[in-house]
């Protein structure tokens, strides 16, 4: 799924904090179930990928935890604003990191070189929802 049909998704289920909890909730899941990939699994992938076992076991720890407080944010009645926008640029920065890192940094495989820019993709489809879920909130909340 492509994130214009994301963004267009974002404006046909509807708007206020239902929805940016859900959009919130989504990113958790995939973000803790990355991490714990990373984590179980950070010999073989890193081996698939190019990615040092290492670094694997690093990413998988941040991911977990940061999929666990996205998760808290998520079961919020009303997430902060402020939260959400830090998320917004957080993801926009892993965005830009993980490109930069797969090209400076890492030794990709084919394999790394489809994953990499395929999960920083996934997470620049994710800041993009935030954003909108979130001014789509305030919107309602306004009227």
């Amino acid at each position: 799924m492509s994130v214009n049909s994301l963004v267009g998704a974002v404006r046909s289920t509807g708007t206020g904090q239902g929805w940016l909890r859900r959009v919130l909730a989504l990113d958790a899941v995939v973000t803790g179930g990355n991490g714990l990939a990373y984590l179980a699994a950070s010999g073989p992938l890193g081996e698939l990928l190019g990615i040092d076992r290492g670094v694997l076991l690093e990413i998988g720890a941040f991911l977990l935890l940061f999929g666990a407080g996205v998760g808290f944010l998520a079961s919020r009645p009303e997430p902060s604003a402020a939260v959400v926008k830090v998320l917004v640029d957080v993801n926009l920065l892993w965005t830009v990191l993980s490109v930069v890192a797969m090209a400076v940094w890492f030794e990709p495989t084919t394999a790394g070189l489809v994953w990499i820019p395929l999960q920083a993709a996934t997470v620049a489809g994710f800041a993009v929802l935030q954003w909108r879920a979130l001014r789509g909130a305030a919107r309602s909340e306004r009227q």
